[in-house]
Formats: C-alpha cells, structure tokens, sequence
C-alpha cells in the first residue's frame, strides 16, 4: 500500500480497516483522500492487512485481536525509532466497522488509550445491527438462521446467532452493553461518524449502517430527498434527509411509467441471465462457504492454541468494565437482496411473538405502539433493538449517501476500486476529510 506509513514528525496515527473478503487495497482511496490533504509529518497512516481475504470468515473478535496487535506493534515501531503518537483515529468499512470496535475495546482493556488522545472513530457502510434481514416466520429461519451458517464463525455473528464467550448473547449485543469495555473504549473518541447507504447496498442494508430502526428508503417514488450544501447528489442532510411526498406528488405519470416499463424491458436480458446463472453461482458460494469454513475451523484452532502468532491469553482478558476494575461476495450480495423486509405495525397480532422470553416480548410490544403508518418500525430483533438504544446514546454524526450511477453502491461509497462508475464515492471521502475528520 503506497499510502502507507508516515515521518517520525507525525504525531497522529489513522488505522483504517478493511471488510468481509477484503484486502487493504479496498482502503487506497479513503488512504489517498486522507494523504491528499495531510502530509506525513502531520498524519502517520496504517491500514491494517493481518485480516485479509478468507481471514474475515475467522470471528469478529479474531479480527479485532490481529488489528489490535498490528496497532500495538505500529505504535512500538514508531516510538523505537523516536517519534511518537499522541493521536489516534480508527477507520472501518464494512465488517471492518464492527472488527475496529471490537479492537477499540482491546486497546480500552490494554491502557493504550489512556497513552494516546481517542479522536476520530468512522464507520463506511458497516452492519453495526448484523446483517439478520428484517423477517418473521419461517422467512426468518430460512434466511437469518440458515443463511448465517454460508460464513462460519463471521456469518454467525453477523446474524445474531452465536453465543459469545457462553454469554447466551450474540456478540454484537455485547459490543454495544454500555457496561463493556467496547463502549467504554469507543464512548473515549471525540467523533463517532458513519456513512450509510440509502438505496443499492446489497452487503448491508442501511437500517444497520446507519443504526436505525425505520429504512424510508424502501420507496424512493415517495419521498424527495434533501442534499447537504456542497455536497449534492450524493449526501443528504443528516438534520432532514428526506421529506414525504404528497399522494398527488408522488402519483406517477404516463411519461414515469412508460420509462419505468422501458427499464424493464432493458433489464431483460440481465434477469434471463441472472436466472440462468444464479442457481449455478448458489451452488458454487456453497460448495466454496463449505471449504473457507473448513479452513476457518483450522485457523481457529491455531489461533487459539497460540500457534498463529498471537498470544491469544493478552487479549481474553474480563470485558466487563466492573470485573476489569475488580481484575464469494457477489453471489452473497444477491441472495441478501431477495429477501423482502417486515415490519411492527400496531395492528399485529402478537401472538407473532409467541417464541419470545417475557422480556424480549415487552421490547417488541414497545416497539410495535412506537411503529408510524408513514415509516414503519422493522421487524428487528429485541436485541438490535437494545443495539439501537445504546449506541445512540453514544452520539454518532450520521450521513446517508445516495449513490445513483451504480447498482453496487457497497463498493462505491469508498471507491473501493479505480473505476469511474465510483466517482460518487469522491464526494463522501472529500466530505469526511474536509467536514469531519479532526486532524
């Protein structure tokens, strides 16, 4: 990575954290915005490479111990050659996001972040709720239960079925108890900042990326979106993102339903295709998640056993803040966007609920009173509720992005790759450079 490193002048440090089946080449651009605009005397940059490619499939706590490892290590280096680091930002995209949080908390429990200033903590695109698709009924076991199990350990914990450390939690849900180091860690930055997605994000929805309950994206023919000055086109105004359109207003003319009718007709061959191609792509994710979760299951076991190049007992230290102080992508993407959203209307029978604890049920019934006719609430799950809850407590600057040229709107959103088809990726990297990043 060209962008890599910095001087000994420096005396901030930027990780940035690449996601699910990445390499640290999915960072160059966010990597070059930040370069553009500071110089290596003033920003020192590290993007993280210990989880790249298959790796990702390993855990999100696996992940955040090889980042937090490579952080520690980075910031030895410097401070053996005579700089040093009073600063530090972390950037995620993607699982990277949650990988980065669970890091942050490593480094919260390990005193590094009594050693430097917490500045900048953002996220692009990142499933901070999982990735479980709002559903219910047998939709539900289908997808978020047997869908989870196509990327061993990362699947299940992007799902929300795992058991983290005999908790009888998914770790999610830890990563955000306000009694965990997690928050604790992440609770120290100055800025919390993401980046989500409206519309075309087929790895995470924004209902997660943006850490929220109601997506009024579903139906873009009914709202009129509101553009942040400077930045049209693309991001939205966080303080009003968008406004509903009237009955009258959104009602489509001849003119809006024969050009829809001719999109369909253009897309044609591209659904004859998909049909053809889809069920043999299917069969090939599966067969390839069947051997990657094999060769997961072995690095597992070497990781844990120490035989990886981590001593694994640094980082499995109490996560409680009080017993500290007591001691194949795009086949993936597509099957994601097949499943139709539920939502929590008042008018539901909550015999739904049958399968729920007491306490699970009351935040459902809450939830459901809560749900307006206009933006529904989805149909979550309790946990990503309590989520929800406790993140915002947190305060995050949030930035819906919509991106209109491309289908693929997860890569686009950071430029992922060197393609003009990602331009409006450009604008959100000069907004969070230019807006948001304190340097």
């Amino acid at each position: 990575m060209e962008y890599n490193g910095g001087s000994l002048a420096a005396d901030h440090l930027c990780v940035l954290v690449h996601g699910l089946w990445g390499n640290p080449n999915h960072m160059k651009s966010i990597a070059k915005a930040l370069r553009d605009a500071y110089s290596e005397g003033k920003l020192y940059l590290l993007v993280a490479k210990r989880n790249s490619g298959s790796f990702t499939y390993d855990g999100i706590e696996r992940g955040g111990e090889r980042v937090c490892l490579e952080i520690e290590e980075e910031l030895e280096t410097i401070r053996n050659k005579g700089g040093k680091i009073t600063k530090l930002s972390i950037v995620g995209y993607s699982l990277g996001g949650l990988v980065a949080r669970y890091a942050v908390g490593l480094l919260e429990m390990r005193g590094v972040l009594d050693q430097v200033q917490p500045v900048n903590f953002t996220t692009f695109a990142s499933p901070h709720l999982g990735v479980r698709t709002p559903l219910r009924g047998w939709h539900n076991h289908m997808w978020n239960v047997l869908g989870a199990r196509t990327l061993s350990m990362s699947g299940r914990q992007l799902f929300t079925i795992d058991d983290y450390r005999d908790t009888g939690r998914p770790l999610l849900a830890v990563l955000a108890d306000p009694e965990s180091i997690f928050m604790s860690g992440l609770r120290r930055f100055k800025r919390r900042i993401l980046y989500a997605n409206v519309v075309n994000d087929r790895s995470a929805v924004y209902y997660t990326t943006s850490i929220a309950k109601t997506d009024p994206y579903t139906d873009t023919s009914r709202i009129k979106p509101n553009y942040l000055k400077g930045y049209e086109d693309v991001i939205l105004d966080p303080l009003n993102p968008v406004s509903p359109l009237t009955p009258k207003e959104s009602n489509k003319t001849l003119s809006e339903i024969t050009t829809t009718g001719m999109s369909y007709l253009r897309n044609a061959p591209l659904m004859l295709a998909l049909a053809i191609f889809i069920p043999v792509g299917v069969v090939a994710f599966l067969l390839n998640s069947v051997v990657q979760t094999f060769r997961s299951s072995r690095r597992i076991q070497l990781h844990e056993s120490g035989l990886a190049g981590i001593q694994v007992e640094k980082y499995r230290l109490p996560i409680w803040i009080k017993d500290i102080r007591g001691t194949v992508e795009d086949v993936y993407e597509n099957l994601n966007t097949w499943q139709e959203e539920s939502y929590l209307r008042a008018s539901d029978d909550e015999g739904d609920d049958g399968d729920l604890n007491k306490a699970d049920t009351r935040i459902i019934a809450l939830e459901r009173k809560k749900s307006h006719p206009q933006f529904p609430t989805l149909a979550l799950a309790p946990c990503q509720f309590t989520m929800i809850e406790e993140l915002d407590k947190l305060g995050w600057r949030k930035y819906p992005v919509w991106i209109h040229k491309v289908r693929h709107s997860h890569a686009a959103i950071i430029v992922r790759s060197d393609t003009p088809r990602f331009v409006e990726g450009l604008v959100v990297l000069r907004h969070f450079v230019n807006e948001e990043f304190l340097i």
